[in-house]
C-alpha cells in the first residue's frame, strides 16, 4: 500500500481547501509526466491510482485508426485496427488500446513534475470555486483591500484568493486609490479565465426602484439629510453619487438618466438601439458633462447610444431625415411630394411597413382613399420584390461557377472568395496573374501559380 500518496493527497487537500479527486488527478498526470520523460515523450501514458490503497498502475496507450486511413502522424501514440486487434480483441475505430508498463517510483517525482502539477489543478479549482461562489452575487456590492494600482485599472483583494478588477474605464474620475485601501465596488460581472482577473467591478451611476409603492426609492437611498448618501459618497473620495429612479419605459428611463439636465424632446431608434436626445442650448455642456461623464454615465446605465444636441440641432435633423424619407417614398413609390408627405407624418418609415401594415391604418388616412391605399400597397410590394430579385442576382454573382469549384487543387472555400473578387469561372481564372492574387490570406504563390496553369491547361490542348 502506498500511504505516501494517501498522505499528500490529505494534506494538499486540507490545506488548500480541494476535493481530494483533483488531487488524485493531478498525481496522475505528474506520474504520467515522468514516465514519459522516461520512454519518450511521444508516448500517450495513463497512469490510474487507487483512490482507496493509494497503489497504482500505469498503461501505454494508442489511438485506434481505420486500415485503410491515411499515414499515421505519430505511430508512437497510434495504431491501425487490424495491429490494434492483437493487442486487444475489443479494439474500435476511434478508441485505444493499451499495455500495462512498469510505473515510475512515486519518490522521484515527488519534488518536481508531482509539484508543479499539483500547484497548478490546485490554483484551478481555487479559481473554480471563486467563480462559484460569486456567480449569485453579480449585482451586489464588494469590497476589499486595494492590492495594486497600474495603468490599467484597480485589482482589488476580496479575501478567500478572490481578486476583483475594476478597468480604467469604470473608474471614478480623478479618483486616487493606493494599495491598502479599503475599497466597495459593484460586481458587474464574472468570467471563469484560465489567467488574469475573473470578478470585475464597476464604480458608475445608480438606478434604483421600489415594489412598494408606498416608498420612495431615491428617498430611501439619500436618508435623512443626506445622511446615507453622504456615507456612500465618502467611500468614494467624496465622489457624488447621482440616484436616479428606475422605470421600465426606455425613454422615461434615459430621461431620468440625464438628471440634472432637462431634455426638451427624445427620439428613439429601435433599430439602432439608439436615442436622439434635445436639451436647450444653455443647458448642453450640463446634458454631456464634463470629459463627457454624464452622458457616457447615462449610456452605460441604460445600455443605450444616446446622442445629445441642442434643440435647434435636433429641430434640423429631423427636417432633414423626413425631407430625405420624403424623397425617397417619392422615388421608390413614384408619387407626387403630397402623398409621400403624407405618409411621413402619418408616421411610415420604411417601404416594408406601406406593404405590409393592416389596411385599415393606411385607409384611416383622411386624404386617402380606397383606390389610393390599393395602389400604394401594390407599389410597395412591387419594390420590395424587385429588391429581392436584385438581391438573388447580386448573390448569383458572386457563387463560383461549377468548372471553378471541379478545378483541380481547388477548395470550395477559395472558390467562393474568387468569386467574390469576381473570378468565377474557371476562364476568369486563367486570365489571371500571381501577382493579383497575392492578398489572398492563406493561398500561398506556388499554389496560385498551381492553380492559374491548371486553370490554363486547356489553352494549350486547343495550341495543339
Amino acid at each position: 500500500m502506498n500511504k505516501e500518496i494517501l498522505m499528500v493527497v490529505d494534506a494538499v487537500s486540507n490545506e488548500k481547501g480541494v476535493d481530494k479527486e483533483v488531487i488524485f488527478e493531478a498525481l496522475e498526470a505528474a506520474l504520467a509526466s515522468a514516465t514519459r520523460k522516461k520512454h519518450g515523450e511521444e508516448w500517450d501514458v495513463r497512469v490510474a491510482i487507487d483512490r482507496k490503497s493509494g497503489d497504482y498502475e500505469t498503461f501505454r496507450r494508442w489511438k485506434v485508426f481505420a486500415d485503410d486511413s491515411k499515414e499515421l502522424e505519430v505511430p508512437e501514440r497510434e495504431l491501425r485496427l487490424e495491429d490494434a486487434l492483437e493487442t486487444d480483441p475489443k479494439a474500435e475505430i476511434g478508441g485505444f488500446v493499451q499495455q500495462p508498463i512498469e510505473s515510475v517510483a512515486f519518490g522521484r517525482i515527488a519534488a518536481q513534475q508531482a509539484k508543479q502539477v499539483i500547484v497548478q489543478k490546485v490554483r484551478e479549482a481555487e479559481r473554480a470555486q471563486v467563480v462559484d461562489a460569486y456567480r449569485d452575487r453579480v449585482g451586489t456590492l464588494v469590497g476589499g483591500v486595494v492590492k495594486r494600482v497600474d495603468r490599467n485599472g484597480i485589482y482589488i483583494d476580496l479575501g478567500s484568493n478572490a481578486e476583483g478588477f475594476v478597468p480604467r474605464t469604470d473608474m471614478i474620475p480623478r479618483e486616487q486609490a493606493k494599495p491598502q485601501d479599503r475599497i466597495k465596488a459593484y460586481l458587474r460581472e464574472v468570467r471563469s479565465e484560465p489567467r488574469g482577473p475573473q470578478l470585475f467591478l464597476t464604480r458608475a451611476k445608480i438606478a434604483v426602484k421600489s415594489n412598494d409603492p408606498r416608498i420612495d426609492p431615491v428617498g430611501a437611498c439619500v436618508g435623512m439629510r443626506g445622511s446615507r448618501v453622504q456615507a456612500v459618497s465618502n467611500e468614494i473620495a467624496g465622489e457624488r453619487v447621482d440616484i436616479i429612479p428606475y422605470v421600465e419605459n426606455p425613454a422615461q428611463f434615459v430621461i431620468n438618466a440625464m438628471s440634472p439636465a432637462e431634455v426638451m424632446s427624445i427620439v428613439v431608434d429601435e433599430d439602432a438601439h439608439s436615442m436622439d436626445i434635445a436639451v436647450s442650448e444653455d443647458k448642453l455642456s450640463q446634458a454631456i458633462g464634463r470629459g463627457g461623464q454624464n452622458i457616457r454615465l447615462a449610456s452605460q446605465l441604460t445600455g443605450w447610444d444616446l446622442n445629445v444636441m441642442t434643440e435647434s440641432d435636433a429641430e434640423a435633423k429631423s427636417e432633414t431625415e423626413a425631407k430625405e424619407l420624403v424623397a425617397n417614398f417619392m422615388k421608390q413609390l413614384d408619387v407626387d411630394e403630397d402623398v409621400a408627405t403624407i405618409l411621413a407624418q402619418e408616421g411610415f418609415s420604411t417601404i416594408e411597413e406601406i406593404a405590409y401594415v393592416p389596411q385599415a391604418e393606411l385607409a384611416a388616412i383622411e386624404e386617402f382613399d380606397e383606390d389610393i391605399v390599393k395602389e400604394l400597397r401594390n407599389r410597395a410590394r412591387d419594390v420590395l420584390l424587385t429588391q429581392a430579385i436584385a438581391s438573388e442576382e447580386t448573390l448569383d454573382q458572386s457563387m463560383p461557377a461549377e468548372d471553378l469549384l471541379l478545378l483541380e487543387g481547388m477548395s470550395p472555400d477559395l472558390a467562393l472568395t474568387l468569386a467574390r473578387r469576381g473570378v468565377r469561372t474557371r476562364e476568369d481564372l486563367a486570365e489571371q496573374s500571381v501577382d493579383e492574387l497575392a492578398d489572398i490570406e492563406g493561398l500561398a504563390a506556388e499554389k496560385a501559380a498551381q492553380l492559374i496553369m491548371t486553370a490554363r491547361a486547356p489553352w494549350f490542348e486547343a495550341g495543339n
